[in-house]
């Protein structure tokens, strides 16, 4: 069973962040919104560093990447970005405003990850985790192979 969301674009995705962000008691503070601009601006999953010399040009300043990703773990916390753990790279979450796993489709040639959901999937997951006695925080799915741009190439 597929989850379904609206995802946000552009101005709308940048103030979905912001209010969800508010919402949990955070501010959204100059750097944080930098930070978030930088990570929406890329399309494909992007390292802390490579997001620190994004915000560091757009700032004409250097931004540490540790400071980075303070405010990553954060969003992460927040639902803002998602983590694709096999590359340490993260990706905006175009649909802050709902709370699920996800299942990563990480494509070996070109480097995109594409993000789907599969409530019954994960479910099972977060299932037999807890048969195990274990209790799932984040369940991780990550699939690599090739994207069907890809695939046709």
């Amino acid at each position: 069973m597929a989850h379904v969301h609206h995802s946000h674009q552009g101005a709308d995705l940048v103030e979905a962040a912001k209010s969800t962000m508010e919402r949990s008691g955070e501010q959204w503070t100059q750097m944080r919104a930098a930070v978030f601009d930088a990570l929406a601006s890329f399309d494909k999953p992007a390292s802390a560093y490579d997001i620190a010399e994004k915000v560091s040009q757009n700032e004409g300043r250097r931004v540490a990447a540790n400071s980075v990703y303070r405010i990553l773990d954060l969003f992460v916390g927040a639902n803002l970005a998602r983590r694709v753990e096999s590359a340490n790279a993260y990706i905006a979450n175009d649909h802050p405003d709902c709370l699920h796993d996800c299942i990563f489709l990480i494509c070996d040639s070109c480097g995109s990850a594409r993000h789907i959901d599969n409530d019954k999937l994960t479910g099972g997951v977060r299932d037999a985790a807890k048969a195990a006695g274990f209790t799932a925080q984040r369940p991780v799915i990550e699939v690599r192979g090739r994207c069907e741009d890809c695939s046709d190439n």
